[in-house]
């Protein structure tokens, strides 16, 4: 099986503070790596992110927890790979409900994630919230998981003509989560039914939703430009070009990027 190469990026937008973490567990490893300066490498393994929310320290501590418990308990379970990627995301989830009941002033913190096995059948994924997972192939950018935000139904009225373009993206419920992981019984959660095969060339992202400043055809532009560079550059390369942008509210963005190397 050939391994895979992985990197993260990420920029704190607009804000003075970070919310994002994103971690990469390999196969029969025993350290959580929350961060990156360049790329690694692995034969498979299990690869997260999360969008913390509940202000400068609660969404901090928020996605930071999700990120480990994820990791650790995927790395303990056996059985499927759907099996463990739910049981992690069950993990998560406690170990916020159990922070919360240990200091009561993190009430209403919680986190988005989007969890990945990357290994010899391809990549599988959980999610909850609107953190985007993007595939890249031949050029074009797909998106694999569910938006759990108002923005489908906003575009959905848009469709129907009920709302304008403009005013389903101006309108401030569009990133309004309809689920997330709280600690309490989580409303929407997307799982991959089959393993989704990677070829040669492929790129799959990780992202919090500060990436949407990026249309898509951007985004596939970037990638396709730093593509034979590898993992890191393709991170490094989305994270400038966000930050070009100079958008105004920029929120924090954060890619986790990962490759199969031939």
């Amino acid at each position: 099986m050939p391994p895979f190469e992985h990197a993260v990026a990420a920029t704190r937008g607009a804000r003075d503070y970070q919310e994002d973490t994103a971690a990469f567990w390999p196969d029969g490893g025993e350290a959580v790596r929350l961060s990156s300066d360049g790329p690694s490498y692995d034969q498979g393994g299990f690869a997260v992110l999360a969008d913390g929310m509940g202000g400068h320290a609660g969404g901090a501590v928020a996605s930071r927890m999700v990120c480990e418990n994820f990791l650790k308990s995927a790395a303990d379970h056996s059985g499927s790979v759907t099996d463990r990627l739910m049981a992690a995301l069950r993990a998560a989830n406690g170990a916020i409900a159990a922070k919360i009941e240990e200091s009561p002033l993190l009430a209403g913190m919680g986190s988005t994630l989007v969890g990945t096995a990357f290994g010899a059948s391809g990549v599988e994924w959980v999610s909850v919230g609107d953190s985007p997972l993007f595939l890249f192939r031949r050029g074009e950018v797909a998106v694999l998981n569910e938006d759990h935000s108002l923005a489908p139904e906003l575009d959905r009225l848009v469709a129907e003509g009920r709302l304008t373009e403009k005013e389903a993206r101006r309108d401030p419920r569009r990133h309004m989560l309809r689920s997330a992981v709280t600690g309490e019984e989580i409303d929407l959660i997307d799982v991959s039914r089959q393993p989704l095969a990677l070829e040669a060339g492929d790129y799959v992202v990780l992202a919090s939703d500060g990436i949407a400043t990026l249309e898509p055809a951007e985004l596939a532009r970037v990638i396709q430009g730093y593509a034979t560079d590898g993992a890191a550059a393709v991170a490094n390369a989305i994270i400038r070009a966000i930050e070009a942008l100079r958008e105004p509210y920029q929120d924090n963005a954060t890619v986790l990027v990962v490759r199969p190397v031939a």
